[in-house]
């Protein structure tokens, strides 16, 4: 299945308007729907005017961390929190913030052209795509946050499974479920070719094949599901993954299209 362009979920998370058709794909696409969830939320996180009176202010190696990996040009290198900027260096007896017409100059010269890096960063700015990028970078900048740049906690690997074909299919793949730091768990499959003649549906199964959870619908040859919360994956170790017709019935069809079990 072609998913939806990057450019086309920007936008839609703006809120600005998008084709029909994108919009019936986002309805029925989990993946596409996650991003589209994750872009939002950095939406609204820069739309929201956050209580920084009790937050420590970042360091400068959290706005250097920032302009390295968005590759933002010279021109904005400097930290917008670090010394010299106008907020820390208010007029005697005078606040911090001024109106604009204070700020103005007594005799104002004419602008000058801006320099050829600040116009590109001026371009790049104007994406949607990039935008939303730099949002999310803005989030962490104005709310104080201090983020260690340079230590990324990766999932922890805990089981994975050999997926095998059964009857008549021959696709093979991989499942794969790890944990973050919070306790959260998600399962990856991927598979080498999709098969199904309705749609592919991925479940854990009990040893005995008495007990299954539906982790939901996989639309293409791959996906990323979470394990529900409380679920002890050694009672459910059976990765499946059937073949289900559009006929409206939630449970198994009884026609798996390939299986494996989970070992650490």
């Amino acid at each position: 299945m072609q998913h939806l362009d990057p450019e086309v979920l920007s936008l839609f998370a703006l809120d600005e308007p998008v084709d029909a058709g994108s919009i019936d794909h986002l309805r029925s696409c989990p993946e596409c729907a996650a991003e589209y969830a994750a872009l939002r939320r950095a939406v609204n996180a820069i739309r929201t005017t956050p209580d920084s009176s009790s937050l420590e202010s970042p360091g400068a190696n959290v706005w250097e961390g920032i302009h390295r990996t968005l590759g933002l040009s010279g021109a904005v290198a400097a930290d917008p929190l670090g010394p010299g900027r106008a907020e820390d260096s208010p007029v005697s007896g005078a606040p911090a913030t001024r109106s604009p017409a204070a700020l103005k100059p007594a005799h104002a010269q004419p602008a000058e052209p801006l320099p050829a890096d600040t116009r590109s960063t001026v371009t790049w700015l104007r994406r949607p795509a990039t935008w939303l990028a730099a949002a999310a970078a803005a989030v962490v900048i104005t709310t104080g946050v201090v983020v260690a740049v340079n230590q990324t906690v990766a999932p922890v690997p805990l089981a994975s499974a050999r997926l095998e074909p059964l009857d008549r299919f021959s696709a093979t793949g991989l499942a794969t479920v790890t944990e973050t730091t919070d306790g959260s768990r998600t399962i990856e499959v991927q598979l080498d070719k999709t098969e199904a003649r309705g749609y592919q549906e991925v479940w854990l199964i009990a040893p005995d094949l008495s007990r299954l959870v539906s982790l939901g619908i996989m639309n293409s040859s791959s996906g990323r599901f979470d394990v529900p919360a409380g679920l002890d994956l050694s009672g459910y170790p059976i990765v499946d993954i059937s073949d289900e017709p559009l006929d409206g019935n939630p449970a198994h069809s009884s026609v798996s299209i390939v299986r494996g079990t989970l070992s650490s």
